[in-house]
């Protein structure tokens, strides 16, 4: 059976992607002026000690970052820090708010679906027409932004996954390029400045609300911080849903006998997005700033360096995972590290993994010949820190 990596030669340029265990496995990246950490255990514990492992990166970076950009961005705060304002949404996201979601993002998918089935085209873009949409339309709601305003909110949102992410900071010729991106972004800005601003003269029931309302030891967020923290929940809401549902179909399609399986018993739909977060994580690597000197696996990293703890290639290591580079919906036990560990564990993991279930169910009951078109190969982002197709052209039958 050819491989997932195999039949769309995904990163040839990645190694532990093609089963090419890296040696050493710490080890200095001149592009990036990083240290890169791929063995599983070494990745849990750079992500499990932040007084050693500081989230604070922005320093490092190659780039000048507008501080404004910063305010309230608890993906750059270490303990307690970012536990204070994780706490102020982190209600939005619990198992028992996300199960009262469950027949809302039905809806949604079947309406997403209904247009879908209705085009008289042999294929359609699976992530143009479900994978992008379905997840921000759902935080959309969350934070309640008009149903008015989802095209324009889905064009802007989409910034965020093509412009932005975490190598880039790194390059040493990435400045023009992050400048570029910023701009582009700052419709997005924009908009969410004003339905800030809306919700602070006319406060409803939704998370912009509440954010204003709320205090961090005794002093309330600035509106800035409010924007900011929207935007975060923007990025974590939708991007690890976008990629692991084009993901799974693209898994799924590479192992007919699987999908058939899967078809078959849907039992086995949470343990497949499992394996296609182990597989093709959303997120293959995330950045931390040594506050001291280290050993991790014999080699000494030095204080104030970057560390890019690899989770793609950890969920590939063989002292943890047997036979790593096969795709398997039945694996069990599943430590894989899709979603991060440790206190910057993905805050919408069980939103994202609940759309991913009911978008991957309903696919199989609307469309049970569902299958990628041999002819159009999935266009991938090019990037080595997203794992994920950013096209998809599927066929219905």
């Amino acid at each position: 059976m050819v491989s997932v990596v195999e039949r769309w030669n995904i990163h040839p340029e990645i190694p532990w992607l093609w089963g090419v265990r890296p040696d050493p496995e710490v080890q200095f990246d001149e592009r990036f002026n990083a240290w890169n950490v791929y063995g599983y255990q070494d990745v849990v514990t750079v992500l499990g000690d932040s007084k050693t492992f500081s989230n604070r990166t922005v320093d490092l970076a190659a780039v000048q970052i507008d501080p404004a950009y910063l305010e309230g961005d608890m993906t750059q705060m270490d303990p307690p820090e970012n536990l204070k304002y994780r706490r102020l949404v982190s209600n939005v996201f619990t198992p028992k708010v996300v199960a009262g979601l469950e027949a809302r993002v039905t809806a949604i998918t079947d309406e997403l679906l209904d247009v879908i089935e209705a085009k008289d085209e042999d294929a359609v873009d699976l992530v143009a027409d479900l994978a992008y949409p379905l997840p921000v339309i759902v935080i959309a709601d969350l934070l309640g932004i008009p149903s008015s305003d989802r095209d324009l909110f889905i064009h802007h949102s989409t910034k965020i996954i093509e412009q932005m992410n975490g190598l880039t900071f790194l390059a040493e010729d990435a400045q023009e390029g992050v400048e570029q991106a910023v701009e582009e972004f700052l419709p997005l800005l924009e908009y969410m400045r004003a339905q800030v601003a809306d919700r602070r003269a006319h406060p409803r029931d939704d998370v912009v609300s509440r954010l204003l309302a709320a205090e961090v030891d005794g002093e309330p967020l600035t509106e800035n911080a409010v924007v900011n923290i929207v935007n975060f929940l923007l990025g974590a809401g939708h991007i690890p849903t976008t990629l692991m549902i084009g993901n799974a179909v693209v898994c799924l399609d590479a192992d007919p006998a699987q999908f058939e399986r899967v078809r078959q018993d849907r039992s086995l739909v949470p343990g497949a997005l499992d394996e296609v977060l182990r597989t093709l994580p959303p997120s293959a690597t995330l950045s931390r700033r040594t506050t001291t000197e280290v050993e991790l696996s014999g080699v000494r990293i030095p204080a104030d360096q970057m560390v890019l703890p690899w989770l793609g290639a950890a969920n590939r290591d063989p002292r943890r995972f047997e036979n790593p580079d096969v795709f398997d919906v039945t694996r069990s036990p599943n430590p894989h590290l899709g979603f991060g560990q440790g206190a910057h564990f993905c805050i919408g993991s069980h939103l994202a993994k609940m759309q991913g279930r009911v978008a991957l169910n309903r696919l199989m009951d609307r469309f049970p010949k569902l299958s990628v078109d041999p002819d159009v190969p999935p266009d991938f982002f090019p990037t080595q820190d997203l794992l994920g197709v950013r096209s998809l052209r599927v066929r219905r039958d």
